[in-house]
């Protein structure tokens, strides 16, 4: 952390915003824009070069108290407006976002590395979910009982939690704070975000058109800075009545033991070791594509990427060759460069456990048929990999990736992949390329999975619950569900005598 406040250069790719205004590095609370009291300020750096993007203030737990004072004095009065009036105020933000799409996508891939045209599809998702919430406001409905005792009428409805805590990750910095926030305001909570150190800017530009629109002071706020003293405020204030979380598994766990014991309403998307399972009845070209896509979006760091991919073995050797082509011929460049497929990974920890998993499964007898270091492009670029013949003891088989290498291994029936696929703490997504249609859905009922693909990547969209079982997560994201996951259900008995 550092403590001054600046100005980095202004490289070409800041020049190109045409909303210098989105570019904000102040943290947001109570409809002020704020920093900490010494001016410490951390530094966002691009990772496809390293250059300096923007210095950011460094909030910290006293700043965090003063944000969750606001969300707390703000919460009556917007729980008591009426939906249609919370309703209107998130459609406002989501023109707003629809309408700032360029700028939103430039700042996230300066700050993230994703290839713009990727930014811009996770900027549409974004906007999708303040656009669903905003109808689905208006839909929170009581519901009535058919009463068990004699003169009594029954109602059952739905209330906001409350003050509601938000921590979002670095791969998706935009679609996961909307996924959240615009769910929980809906509802009629009010909300605290921390996004990630490493891609704060989406976050605040958010906050930015949320202010825009209207959102009233202290309803949506956004703590930028110190993750143990920020995240440990919010899990510790027994006003914070929900805490809702994407990362990694073993910080949900830290998560859920401070929310423990002020019995915090727990949302949590984790960890993901997503199977994909191709069977030779597949049609080869379909398979690889599909495979692509599901395995080297946003570089590979995805909860949702193909890390385990299994091939029935009369299909797998055609599949390897057509597959290893494929990865050979993405294009590895900065992710403002046209054209460009594969871009940086964050840091360097993520950059040294890919060349881990690789080193290991090579170790242990796997093939290596494409990639297999770091890219010329910079010293976080890594180079699309396959490997195949990968040992189920190998790491890669074991543990998340989240880079751009895809372990291949044969398998030689269906019972065998199943086995194999649910073979795992982690339960997100499983992804199944087949044309038998009783085994599309034998291996949907099989397949310890919260989603399960049939034949395509993308399935997650607004109206779905997303999430997972077992160690990937606890609760829905999406569709009513994400809504209903900041509510509590109160039931009313009247005296109808």
């Amino acid at each position: 952390m550092s403590a001054h406040f600046a100005r980095p250069r202004r490289d070409d790719g800041l020049d190109r915003l045409a909303d210098r205004r989105l570019l904000r590095e102040l943290a947001y609370v109570d409809g002020h824009w704020t920093a900490d009291a010494e001016g410490r300020t951390f530094e966002v750096r691009d990772p496809a070069n390293g250059e300096s993007v923007a210095w950011v203030a460094a909030l910290g737990e006293d700043e965090t108290g003063r944000a969750i004072d606001a969300a707390f004095r703000a919460f009556p009065k917007w729980r008591a407006s009426l939906p249609q009036e919370r309703a209107a105020l998130l459609r406002r933000w989501y023109e707003l976002i629809v309408a700032a799409k360029e700028d939103l996508a430039l700042l996230m891939t300066l700050e993230q590395g994703k290839p713009l045209a990727e930014a811009h599809g996770e900027i549409d998702y974004a906007a999708s979910f303040v656009e669903w919430y905003a109808e689905e406001a208006k839909r929170v409905n009581a519901e009535s009982v058919t009463s068990h005792l004699p003169d009594a009428e029954m109602i059952v409805r739905r209330e906001p939690l409350g003050v509601v805590g938000l921590v979002t990750p670095w791969n998706f910095p935009a679609a996961m704070l909307t996924r959240k926030a615009a769910a929980a305001l809906a509802a009629g909570c009010t909300v605290v975000a921390h996004p990630s150190s490493q891609t704060p800017l989406s976050a605040l530009a958010l906050a930015e058109l949320g202010e825009r629109a209207g959102l009233p002071s202290g309803v949506f706020n956004v703590v930028t800075g110190q993750a143990e003293a920020i995240v440990g405020r919010l899990c510790e204030d027994e006003r914070v009545r929900a805490m809702s979380f994407t990362g990694s598994t073993e910080i949900g766990r830290l998560i859920a033991g401070k929310c423990a014991p002020s019995m915090k309403r727990l949302v949590m998307e984790l960890g993901g070791h997503a199977p994909l399972i191709v069977f030779a009845d597949a049609e080869i070209e379909k398979a690889v594509r599909i495979a692509v896509d599901a395995k080297f979006a946003t570089s590979g760091q995805d909860c949702l990427a193909a890390n385990r991919i299994y091939v029935e073995r009369p299909a797998y050797d055609k599949f390897c060759r057509a597959f290893a082509a494929r990865i050979a011929a993405l294009t590895v460049a900065p992710g403002l460069v046209d054209g460009c497929e594969i871009g940086p990974l964050m840091h360097e920890r993520a950059v040294q456990k890919v060349e881990e998993h690789v080193a290991d499964a090579l170790s242990r007898g796997a093939r290596l048929l494409a990639g297999g270091k770091r890219h010329s492009a910079g010293p976080l670029f890594f180079e699309p990999t396959l490997l195949a013949d990968v040992p189920p003891a190998a790491l890669i088989m074991r543990e998340e990736t989240f880079g751009p290498v895809a372990a291949v291994t044969p398998f030689d029936s269906e019972d065998e992949a199943i086995a194999r696929a649910n073979d795992t703490e982690y339960g997100l997504v499983a992804y199944v390329v087949t044309e038998n249609g009783a085994r599309q859905l034998r291996m949907g009922r099989a397949l310890d999975y919260g989603m399960v693909a049939i034949n395509r990547v993308k399935i997650t969209g607004a109206p779905i619950p997303f999430g997972g079982i077992k160690q990937s997560g606890l609760g829905r994201e999406g569709s009513r569900h994400g809504l209903e996951a900041f509510t509590e259900l109160k039931y009313l008995c009247l005296d109808a005598a």
